[in-house]
């Protein structure tokens, strides 16, 4: 038999808007909403415009909100116009923000401005080196468009993922495509990697050290635990050797030896089966 329960449960989607922000909202009505359908949805205050990207499991991105907002309706071609004349007061609306800025002479640079759809809002995206009271500008800019402003400091890779471009590899940012959240990265992720540490080569479009280095430092990590380190002095049943070299995805290890600078590559295996003291009593005891 069916399930009637999950026939009449609501579906769940992620929906995108201006600059890459995207969001969870669910469906009561049943719409037909393949990838790309344009959508009115029930934002904070009001309603928002937005592009279904694909549908999500429930509590996709734990919002910190009580309950999920919703999908109202499909966007008509009179909604996509007020999106379009949006886009063009959004361009009207920077540059007087940025006269008011220079007015009041705060330290910030304005990155993007975004009207909610039925411009009950108006936000503005900046960034900073420091923080900024920019309390008398949001009067300003209250008074100056009659809507509720919100200004929102971001840091470069927020401002790196609104804007989006591409990266060294040749690929569109990750911050762009799917990143959610930002991890911390540090130079020590690419000693572990066995990369040379050069700022100018290792960071991003945004300035800041590039995210992909995380990806695979859990198992750099790991193989770093089962090899030995680089400079490392090792007692081989045939000599006392260093470890010049470790290839980890070709399995190779390089060492060179003390007593006739002899060199010599073993596979971990060999390594280990070489390595005087390398087999441990159970594996001694299982002999």
């Amino acid at each position: 038999m069916p399930d009637v329960a999950a026939s009449l449960a609501p579906r769940h989607f992620l929906v995108k808007f201006k600059d890459r922000r995207f969001d969870h909202f669910i469906d009561r009505h049943k719409f037909d909403l393949p990838g790309g359908t344009p959508v009115i949805v029930q934002a904070e205050r009001g309603r928002d415009l937005g592009i279904i990207l694909f549908p999500v499991r429930e509590g996709y991105l734990a919002p910190s909100r009580r309950y999920p907002l919703e999908i109202l309706k499909k966007a008509s071609e009179d909604d996509l116009r007020v999106l379009e004349e949006n886009r063009r007061l959004e361009k009207e609306a920077l540059a007087q923000c940025r006269e008011l800025i220079w007015f009041r002479g705060l330290d910030m640079k304005l990155v993007d401005a975004e009207y909610q759809w039925d411009r009950t809002k108006l936000t503005f995206y900046f960034t900073s080196e420091h923080r900024v009271d920019f309390r008398e500008l949001v009067k300003d800019l209250a008074a100056t468009f009659r809507t509720r402003i919100e200004l929102r400091q971001i840091g470069v890779r927020d401002e790196a993922r609104m804007r989006g471009g591409y990266g060294p590899c040749g690929q569109e940012l990750c911050c762009s495509r799917f990143l959610k959240k930002f991890d911390p990265v540090s130079t020590q992720f690419a000693k572990d990697q066995n990369l040379f540490v050069n700022p100018a080569k290792l960071s991003g479009v945004c300035g800041r050290l590039m995210c992909c280095l995380v990806y695979e430092e859990e198992l750099y990590k790991e193989l770093s635990q089962r090899y030995p380190i680089p400079g490392d002095v090792v007692e081989m049943n045939d000599g006392k050797a260093v470890v010049e070299q470790v290839n980890y995805f070709a399995d190779k290890i390089t060492l060179r030896y003390q007593e006739d600078e002899r060199g010599r590559i073993l596979s971990l295996a060999e390594f280990k089966r070489n390595r005087k003291g390398g087999r441990d009593f159970l594996e001694k005891w299982k002999k």
